[in-house]
């Protein structure tokens, strides 16, 4: 091979070598999460409505792991099941967006035990949604179609009051690469339509005594 093009081919393979070098380090990047805490004006725009608010199931009982495959959401035998503090918790946040004048007009909940039980401690009524059962054990061809409920539930107009969607981080991590704790925590978002929503903050149980005084 002449000279030239032997010199050619080797700052081309260079040149690969560092981009491909330099690919994952772009994407860990890309996905980095800034976390951002409720504030006293967040409040104020959510008793006017309009936003979806993401609740991750109260505290659960983590020695009691899920048993896979979830074949039947009914079966509370085999999930990680919630704890009387998960009830507590639960019960306290429906209770504080009531006296926060926080309206919520749609509640929907995964259709495992301890969303279900999160939501009706919270809310009393609500709707099961299938898709937002969590996407923990799933490859990822089959947590398709629960990502893209996720993202319509987020990103759709909300017309009257605030939604609430009852379900599980893993979901969420899945999403946007955010997975949001503790137990019970909400995290909030605004729908801006067409698949695209943006995030706004992250208001864990115990913050919430402060920001709706």
């Amino acid at each position: 091979m002449p000279f030239g093009a032997t010199l050619r081919f080797i700052c081309t393979a260079i040149t690969l070598l560092s981009l491909a070098i330099a690919l994952p380090v772009y994407a860990e990047e890309h996905h980095k999460f800034t976390e951002l805490p409720g504030t006293r004006a967040l409040i104020s725009q959510l008793r006017a409505g309009g936003f979806v608010l993401f609740m991750r199931h109260g505290p659960t009982d983590s020695s009691k792991p899920d048993q896979f495959p979830l074949t039947d959401p009914n079966d509370c035998s085999k999930q990680r099941p919630l704890i009387e503090e998960g009830r507590q918790v639960a019960h306290f946040l429906g209770d504080t967006l009531r006296r926060g004048r926080i309206p919520v007009d749609e509640v929907y909940a995964g259709p495992l035990c301890r969303t279900r039980e999160t939501a009706l401690a919270a809310f009393g009524n609500f709707k099961v949604s299938q898709k937002l059962m969590t996407t923990t054990n799933l490859t990822t061809e089959e947590k398709g179609p629960y990502l893209d409920e996720l993202r319509r539930l987020l990103s759709s107009p909300v017309t009257k009051g605030n939604r609430v969607l009852v379900t599980h981080a893993p979901n969420l991590a899945d999403l946007i690469g955010y997975f949001p704790g503790p137990e019970g925590v909400i995290v909030v978002f605004q729908p801006m339509d067409n698949g695209r929503f943006n995030y706004l903050a992250t208001i864990p149980p115990a913050a919430w005594a402060k920001l709706i005084k």
